[in-house]
């Protein structure tokens, strides 16, 4: 018998010797590091492989027999990837802009039962750590790599040419979706995904930095720093979709629970023995702070003490609980911010009442995130399931002024005022679809407690420290324990790597890939007194930076106050530096740079190295020079000419025609058919800042809305119905210039005849929308009028043949294009 012969013999009775058999007939004409990968790919991949170095692997050689006819032939399927043996799920779960000392489990007045239930079948890490911002905390995450060593350092929207503010996440950093998925794992993303470049975010891609082009099987959430919750701009993988049509009690989070435990259970029902990666990560409790009324009414009155009187109360809760050292001091707070007894009786009412809507809209977060824990349970999958809960992406979020507001949008990004009795008029919408509301920065500061400062500063804990849940019934045995162990967003992928026994590659898609920056924390899971094994890490944001090494912390003082972006831009070189003990500090309340400058300065090189390591420089602490759009790629730059036609729609407004500061004109070509039509022909924005060119009542109107204010919307209307057969509807937006966000004409044509006209005081200078788009034909998201909010998406009847937009030069001097850029920057900082 030929050696051939008796080895297909074996083949069929012994698939380990099959295996080396193949193993040898390859290695005359095989490296041994392909031949060692080949090999792997048929045996179970665990930590110890040295093989595992290689993704996606080697298809695997055939090894049945084929002769000239299947008679004599042996058949050999290939066998497919599996995860290692008891790899674990993984649940990842994400909010936004929350605070260490918001939630009851840290101690915070909000109510998170579902988090806690968590905490109390695992571990609370009270000394976990964020960047400060949430495009780089995101990255930071899904990758296991520093900020900066992703290509952000900084949110996308202020990217710069830099390797370390690009906002190109390298293909050298793969995702852990993109490992866990060459290990045999199911992967899914649900919510929020901020690491798409704005010119990469529309239709026309490239997809590659969207979640299903960084191993993410399976997508549903948005794109972008934020999301009206009751008419969010969904995607389902790369499909725009509108879900909340035709459900009045339509809300985002209910609806991300729903898909993610749809997806869950259908993994599980027709591969149980396959695990799954879902990572959950909402839009709450980031701005718009939206939620059902009666979860609103749930903290009715909780916060009428104020914001000083509640960080006193919350500091007491954190240190009966032990989720802060006893000897824990409260810091200060800011100058700039208010005292809560120095306002009147109607802004405690209203900040009160804002408050009231952030505590619901989290609670009503965790209430859902609840329904996907049970539903895990219900299927038996909890017990081998690794959930790792962070509770915010950076620190509360300051960005909402010192008043608070409605409309985001308005008073962020394009600098209108809400006077207080517009506000107080306002305050039984606070939470619902007519508002796109933040609340004060007094709030953001409380729910920071014990810390300085808050998101953007990554300087402080204020910005960077959030509470954080290990669970993992399988495992963990010390239920409801406490670690303090140092650690950081990039130790989540090692710690998830580790746990599943998987080895993260050397090569992944042809391309050499950076080692990882974090450290796994599966060593704190049996032991609350283990060194920190995290010892040295650098923070960095927006010129704000702080080094932590070995239970020491220098840090920056900030210049710049994170609710003001505009007007100052400081030099990197100006910040001071403070210096701390953390392991005798816990909230960095004693500053002892005066009294140990040795060890100061120990730090500073220390920081000078990291940064030199992982693309930090250089710095820049600017805001207004870097939101340019002018300095990043773009899909509209140089033209001035488009033509659209129906259906087109969702397109986001970096990739729309810029309309603003300058005079343009639109023009529809329609076919009105026998009784008239109605419908939106062309519209961007929405309700809260935009305009739209529609047909109402059979007659066409142009409508421009400056915010969600009464006052705000301005119509311009013929009287006269469009009769049947074709027309051409023409707008001529005659800008009046003399700086950015002045007034304009708009002029009504029908097939070149005028047929009304109307000036509109004061325009939009720097976005229309956070999260509305550009739409033809129909409109998306919300009405710029009222008068069709109940007939959304307000199809047009007619037949639209073409729409077209002819833009003219923006003509601006320089310092009006300085105060442009202020404005954006302060806008696209609202968003994260």
């Amino acid at each position: 018998m030929r050696d051939d012969e008796q080895g297909n013999k074996s083949n069929r009775s012994s698939p380990a010797k099959r295996i080396e058999i193949s193993r040898r007939r390859l290695l005359g004409s095989t490296s041994l590091l392909a031949a060692s990968v080949i090999t792997s790919t048929a045996l179970p991949r665990t930590a110890s492989a040295a093989t595992d170095t290689v993704l996606p692997r080697p298809e695997p050689p055939f090894s049945g027999k084929i002769e000239r006819t299947v008679k004599g032939s042996d058949s050999d399927f290939p066998k497919g990837v599996e995860a290692p043996a008891g790899a674990p799920n993984v649940l990842l779960i994400l909010t936004d802009d929350v605070g260490f000392g918001a939630t009851s489990t840290f101690g915070g007045p909000i109510q998170t039962p579902n988090f806690q239930r968590l905490a109390d079948n695992g571990l609370r890490y009270n000394s976990y750590h964020t960047t400060a911002l949430c495009s780089p905390t995101r990255a930071a995450l899904i990758t296991g790599r520093n900020h900066h060593s992703v290509a952000s350092g900084v949110i996308t929207e202020f990217a710069t040419g830099y390797p370390g503010y690009n906002s190109l996440v390298p293909k050298s950093a793969g995702s852990v979706g993109a490992v866990l998925r060459e290990n045999g794992y199911n992967t899914s993303w649900f919510g929020k995904m901020h690491n798409v470049p704005d010119w990469m975010s529309s239709q026309a891609g490239p997809f590659d930095l969207w979640p299903n082009g960084l191993g993410f099987e399976y997508f549903y959430g948005f794109i972008g720093g934020d999301s009206d919750q009751w008419h969010p701009a969904l995607y389902e993988n790369t499909t725009p979709i509108e879900p909340y049509l035709g459900d009045p009690a339509y809300i985002l989070d209910r609806d991300l629970a729903d898909k993610a435990i749809a997806w869950m259970r259908m993994q599980h029902a027709l591969a149980p023995n396959e695990p799954w990666l879902l990572y959950y990560a909402t839009g709450t409790a980031h701005a718009p702070h939206h939620a059902p009324k009666d979860w609103i009414a749930k903290y009715k009155g909780q916060f009428d003490q104020g914001w000083d009187r509640l960080r006193e109360e919350t500091l007491a809760r954190q240190i009966k609980l032990g989720v802060v050292p006893p000897n824990t001091k409260l810091t200060a707070r800011p100058e700039q911010i208010p005292a809560w007894d120095s306002l009147s009786a109607d802004q405690k009412r209203l900040y009160a009442r804002m408050m009231e809507v952030y505590a619901g809209a989290l609670s009503h977060a965790d209430y859902n995130i609840g329904r996907l824990l049970d539903a895990v349970e219900q299927s038996g999958q909890m017990d081998n399931t690794l959930v790792v809960f962070m509770m915010g992406d950076n620190g509360a979020s300051a960005e909402g002024s010192l008043q608070g507001t409605t409309n985001e949008v308005a008073t962020a990004a394009n600098g209108v005022t809400e006077s207080l009795p517009f506000l107080l008029s306002m305050i039984d919408e606070l939470g619902g679809p007519l508002t796109y509301n933040h609340y004060p920065v007094g709030w953001a500061h409380a729910m920071d407690t014990p810390m300085q400062w808050t998101k953007q500063i990554a300087s402080h804990f204020g910005g960077t420290r959030n509470g954080m849940v290990i669970s993992w019934p399988a495992r963990i045995k010390d239920k409801g324990g406490l670690r303090t162990q140092f650690c950081h967003v990039i130790d989540i992928v090692p710690t998830i790597y580790e746990a599943a026994k998987v080895t993260p590659p050397d090569i992944m898609d042809g391309v050499k890939q950076k080692p990882l920056d974090g450290t796994s924390l599966v060593y704190t899971f049996d032991s609350a007194t283990a060194p920190t094994q995290h010892t040295t890490q650098y923070f960095e944001m927006l010129g704000n930076r702080a080094i932590y090494r070995d239970g020491w912390m220098a840090s920056t003082t900030p210049l710049r106050l994170p609710w003001v972006t505009s007007g100052y831009e400081p030099n990197p070189d100006d910040f001071k530096w403070e210096l701390y003990n953390i392991s005798e500090d816990f909230s960095q309340s004693n500053d002892l740079a005066a009294k140990s400058p040795a060890k100061l300065k120990e730090l500073q090189d220390a920081f000078d190295a990291e940064a030199r390591k992982y693309n930090v420089y250089p710095l820049d602490s600017s805001f207004a020079s870097r939101v340019d759009p002018a300095i990043r790629p773009s899909l509209t730059r140089g033209r001035s000419e488009f033509t659209y036609f129906p259906g087109m729609i969702r397109i986001p407004e970096g990739s729309a025609p810029d309309f603003k500061n300058k005079s343009w004109t639109i023009a529809a070509e329609v076919a009105i058919p026998q009784g008239g039509a109605n419908g939106v022909l062309a519209t961007i924005g929405g309700r809260f800042g935009g305009w739209a060119l529609l047909a109402m009542d059979g007659k066409p109107v142009f409508a421009y809305a400056l915010s969600n204010q009464p006052d705000h919307k301005f119509k311009v209307a013929s009287d006269q119905s469009l009769p049947a057969g074709n027309h051409i509807l023409r707008v001529k937006f005659e800008y009046e210039g003399g700086g950015i966000g002045k007034g304009a004409i708009a002029t009504l044509l029908v097939d070149e005849k005028q047929v009304a006209q109307g000036r509109i005081p004061q325009t939009l200078p720097c976005r229309f929308s956070l999260d509305e788009t550009f739409d033809v034909g129909q409109d998306t998201g919300t009405p710029v009028l009222e008068e069709y909010a109940d007939k959304m998406p307000f199809r047009f009847t007619g037949t639209l043949k073409r729409f077209v937009v002819v833009l003219e030069p923006q003509k601006l001097s320089d310092d009006e294009q300085r105060r442009l850029h202020e404005q954006l920057a302060k806008a696209m900082t609202a968003v994260h």
